[in-house]
């Protein structure tokens, strides 16, 4: 069966957005539009963690916490906050309310699934290659997670550690446009500023380390959308 997480937010684009996110990646969702939905469905069904995305004037994303961590049946869930830029000062009531984990918004969405299959002590799902954290693959390319090591049609692919993470987040999901606010929540240490020139940059140093290598594979530019990783069928 699979592991159902409760999506509570009053943005319906974004929570389709992310019940899509989850479901390629083998989770069932269930949404919620405010504060009465969200607990009426965690007292009714059984959910393994419950998302709650606090906007500036959405919901009181600390009352549902506070709520559900008091009550026996839900106490256990672990709860993820994701905020909104404008509502970082929501971060302390939060914090109160017992929350396990809490982003600004915009979050990678593999920082999202590591952390949910992390807290329910799930395995990294396969169809792509990802086996127990360790490795990443499509077609000849290959990603050794654990010693940071990359080989493109059995070429060694030297990169640095901002163009290793951009890979690590295409490489999960081949062929999906990643926008920039992913990219550099996926690549880039938090609360540091990074600008869509920056991306740019290591973007372009990225594909030429691997077309030096694997000239096959290509890191196509979707204009006003981002960037996706795609390769030749067969």
């Amino acid at each position: 069966m699979k592991p159902r997480v409760l999506i509570c937010s009053q943005d319906a684009e974004f929570y389709l957005f992310l019940s899509h996110i989850l479901e390629v990646d083998g989770f069932a969702t269930e949404p919620a539009g405010g504060a009465k939905e969200a607990l009426a469905l965690a007292d009714e069904r059984d959910f393994q963690a419950v998302v709650l995305d606090c906007g500036p004037a959405g919901i009181t994303g600390s009352a549902i916490c506070a709520r559900l961590k008091r009550e026996p049946r839900t106490g256990g869930l672990p709860i993820i906050a994701l905020i909104s830029p404008g509502a970082e000062n929501q971060h302390l009531n939060l914090l109160k309310a017992g929350i396990d984990e809490s982003f600004v918004r915009p979050i990678a969405p593999a920082k999202l699934l590591d952390w949910l299959r992390t807290k329910l002590a799930l395995p990294k799902p396969g169809a792509n290659g990802a086996e127990n954290g360790q490795w990443l693959s499509c077609g000849g390319l290959e990603m050794r997670l654990d010693a940071h090591r990359v080989r493109g049609n059995g070429h060694e692919i030297h990169l640095g550690p901002i163009e290793f993470n951009v890979l690590r987040l295409l490489l999960e999901t081949p062929g999906r446009v990643f926008n920039r606010d992913e990219l550099i929540g996926a690549a880039w240490p938090a609360n540091i500023h990074v600008g869509p020139r920056t991306v740019d940059v290591h973007i372009s140093r990225l594909r030429k380390a691997l077309q030096a290598a694997s000239p096959t594979f290509v890191i196509r530019t979707i204009r006003s959308a981002g960037y996706s990783l795609e390769w030749p069928d067969g």
